[in-house]
């Protein structure tokens, strides 16, 4: 043990065996490693929140005709394969019932919902139903979701 005097204070220090410091370095890193796995549920929190938020975004997008934005929710390179606007004048959705809210796959970063979508063309006046399983794919650099299965097969 060393002691120093600094004005009227004195410091002890303690000089550790080798066998203490080699203990305090895995303390040390087992901290580490700790702090690390805790940031995981954080990226989690952070997806699941954007995938309420898009199938949210989504589902009112459908509900009000606002097909466009529910083009937006493809993901781009896809949206040309998407159902042509055309097939989509005239349809009203009279429901959309979460039949399976999303359950998310952190790994491989997907998750699937079930929805149940009541429909008509004003033309015709006679409702349908469809089932429409969503599988939504993260996007890690964009940090946002989108939605691989693609839009529902709306039919006349």
């Amino acid at each position: 043990m060393s002691t120093t005097a600094i004005g009227p204070f004195r410091i002890h220090s303690i000089a550790l065996p080798s066998a203490d410091r080699r203990l305090q370095s895995v303390i040390a890193g087992a901290l580490a490693v700790a702090m690390l796995v805790g940031c995981n549920p954080v990226k989690q929190d952070r997806m699941t929140d954007t995938l309420q938020n898009a199938t949210n975004g989504y589902q009112n997008a459908l509900r009000w005709g606002y097909f466009e934005n529910a083009y937006s929710y493809l993901p781009p390179d896809r949206r040309d394969e998407a159902i042509p606007p055309e097939i989509l004048e005239g349809l009203r959705l009279t429901g959309y019932d979460v039949i399976q809210p999303p359950v998310m796959n952190a790994e491989s970063e997907t998750a699937t919902q079930v929805v149940a979508i009541d429909y008509l063309y004003e033309d015709r006046q006679v409702v349908k139903q469809l089932k429409d399983r969503q599988l939504w794919r993260y996007d890690a650099e964009k940090k946002t979701w989108w939605l691989e299965s693609g839009l529902p097969a709306f039919k006349r």
